[in-house]
């Protein structure tokens, strides 16, 4: 099967645009706030179906957040002439995530193939949910339609 009915690549004519036209993070209702110079910034608003048991924002989400944090502050390094994808992510827990979340990633090193991030997600307290370290494949950017 040549995957009719799945994912598609997400093309647009300004790659600065391609997080909004991502449908995962649409239906996420996460937002960036910015992305720059090795540095992004994302954000959510806990909601029910986003919950966990506890009545927290379910761990996925969490780790969602941490990737597209450290993959935005990765692309942004090269000024979004590529993307970003994922080769290994290491998180840890640290409280239940409620509320609005947001998310800091950054750029640590990179090469001309592969970038390693930390990011960090915080409650609207200030309390640290999650921390996470990954390593990042830089890839060319899906084509636009003509």
């Amino acid at each position: 099967m040549s995957g009719v009915g799945g994912p598609q690549p997400v093309a647009v004519q300004d790659p600065r645009q391609i997080f909004g036209q991502v449908p995962f993070m649409a239906w996420l209702q996460m937002q960036r706030e910015f992305s720059e110079g090795g540095r992004a910034r994302l954000s959510l608003e806990a909601r029910e179906e986003l919950g966990n048991v506890i009545g927290a924002v379910h761990g996925g989400v969490v780790v969602t957040l941490l990737d597209v944090a450290m993959a935005s502050a990765a692309v942004s390094h090269r000024n979004f002439e590529c993307t970003a994808v994922t080769l290994n992510l290491n998180t840890s827990f640290l409280e239940p995530g409620r509320g609005r979340l947001t998310c800091d990633g950054e750029l640590l090193a990179c090469d001309a193939q592969v970038a390693t991030c930390r990011a960090v997600v915080s409650d609207a307290d200030g309390r640290v949910v999650a921390r996470a370290q990954g390593s990042f494949r830089y890839l060319p950017l899906p084509q636009a339609p003509r």
